[in-house]
């Protein structure tokens, strides 16, 4: 039980820390100074940094998983859901350092397709609330929900890039929720967009994760 309370302990730490400032940038002597442990106790449950990262990427998409089914479970429609995300998607884009997804993915190819595969499942996720829209009227019929799915994904990643928007002139969080209204006007009737305003311009409620 005391080996399980150490290794979560470090899962827990290194999750502060690749949260704060990234995965590059944070080496496991920094990980053991933040906890006060030696480096040789980090060594006897993780086999180098990668094994870390990998094993925090897991437990991250975990809890991910796990808010965004509470999103999903407790939104009373289609547009319902997709006001909570957006809200739900602007506190986690405040909180995370903006390279924590491009370190993974240049730097530690297993823990990326950790990633990877969760991004799968987000997909599935986007194409039942587009399709439940459909049937409630409130997201356009001439629109591919497995399309759009995908689009949405990759403009999540795009608001990541640096190149297209440098992080010296703008904040991930506004990028983000600015492409994610954009995204969601396209979609959407008028019914749709109405109820989405609604649902946008009142207190949604927070979600513990």
């Amino acid at each position: 039980m005391e080996e399980l309370d150490i290794k979560d302990k470090i899962l827990k730490g290194a999750e502060e820390l690749f949260m704060r400032y990234g995965v590059r940038s944070i080496s496991m002597d920094d990980i053991a100074r933040h906890l006060s442990v030696s480096k040789k106790t980090l060594y006897q449950h993780f086999a180098d940094k990668e094994d870390l990262v990998t094993e925090f990427s897991k437990n991250h998409l975990v809890s991910q998983r796990s808010v965004y089914e509470k999103l999903r479970d407790d939104s009373q429609n289609a547009i319902d859901h997709l006001s909570r995300i957006a809200v739900c998607l602007k506190k986690e884009m405040e909180d995370a350092n903006p390279a924590l997804l491009f370190d993974i993915q240049k730097f530690h190819p297993k823990a990326w397709s950790v990633w990877i595969n969760f991004k799968k499942g987000i997909v599935k996720e986007i194409i039942d609330n587009l399709t439940k829209g459909k049937e409630e009227g409130t997201v356009r019929e001439d629109i591919s929900p497995e399309i759009l799915a995908i689009v949405r994904l990759e403009l999540i990643q795009l608001a990541f890039n640096e190149e297209i928007f440098p992080r010296s002139k703008f904040k991930v969080a506004d990028v983000q929720t600015q492409i994610f209204d954009q995204f969601v006007f396209g979609v959407v009737t008028d019914k749709g967009r109405k109820l989405y305003l609604k649902y946008k311009n009142k207190s949604t409620p927070t979600i513990n994760s």
